[in-house]
């Protein structure tokens, strides 16, 4: 495997008046460009685990390091990470260039600027000419394709994706799922995918890393995740009888 790019380093979080960690000792790689798909039942600590990388949730053991920079203790918004989570949470009173702006005007990107990066990353996502559109009057889709835009507009070092389809029906996840990958692909990004849904997983993913109860459980490709499940709970995961 490539030097690694993120890197969970014996990571446990721990709550308050909880008996079971949320994490417990976990530790795995991310290699520049690869797409980990982290699958797992509800309360496994997938979410936990993404808003440990982004810095919204802190840790109670261990490190997180990208790029070689530990940032464990360094701020959200400093971290140069893009996260997104299954309700997209636009803001209703912009137009879809302003939620896709969002990021950049934090940023303080001159206006001329974002000008030029909104029309080009309206294109990537399948929304060129929409800038002026209400969110109000799109489909799920589309206010998806908006939220995956606002996500990659400042050029995240990592992105982040939290159950990003689960509210759309099959179809329509499984045409965004192909397109998002290609997208990947194409800007060849860094991405830790948390789903509960196996195809989407078995689509997206370099890597598969199954989480039960707080622990990594297994982490291979998903030809061999399919072949070799390592636990029952996996392959109940997985749909094996």
């Amino acid at each position: 495997m490539e030097s690694s790019f993120l890197s969970i380093d014996h990571v446990s979080v721990r709550h308050p008046n909880v008996a079971d960690d949320a994490l417990l000792d976990l530790s795995f790689d991310v290699a520049a460009g690869e797409v980990i798909a982290v699958l797992g039942s509800s309360g496994s600590g997938k979410t936990t685990l993404l808003r440990v990388i982004s810095g919204l949730q802190s840790v109670s053991v261990g490190n997180v390091v990208l790029d070689g920079v530990d940032i464990t203790n360094t701020s959200p918004h400093l971290r140069g990470v893009g996260l997104m989570f299954q309700e997209h949470a636009l803001f209703p009173h912009l137009n879809v260039a302003d939620n896709v702006a969002f990021g950049l005007r934090m940023a303080k990107m001159p206006k001329p600027d974002r000008i030029v990066r909104i029309a080009e990353v309206l294109e990537l996502v399948g929304l060129a000419g929409f800038g002026n559109r209400d969110v109000a009057s799109l489909s799920g889709g589309e206010r998806q394709r908006v939220a995956l835009g606002r996500t990659i507009a400042p050029s995240p070092q990592l992105l982040l994706l939290d159950e990003p389809m689960g509210s759309l029906d099959r179809v329509l996840r499984d045409r965004l799922v192909s397109e998002l990958r290609e997208l990947i692909d194409r800007l060849g990004l860094t991405v830790v995918y948390v789903t509960h849904d196996r195809s989407e997983a078995f689509e997206l993913a370099d890597r598969i890393a199954v989480l039960d109860h707080g622990q990594l459980v297994q982490l291979d490709a998903p030809e061999i995740l399919d072949a070799q499940p390592a636990t029952a709970h996996v392959a109940q995961l997985l749909g094996h009888r």
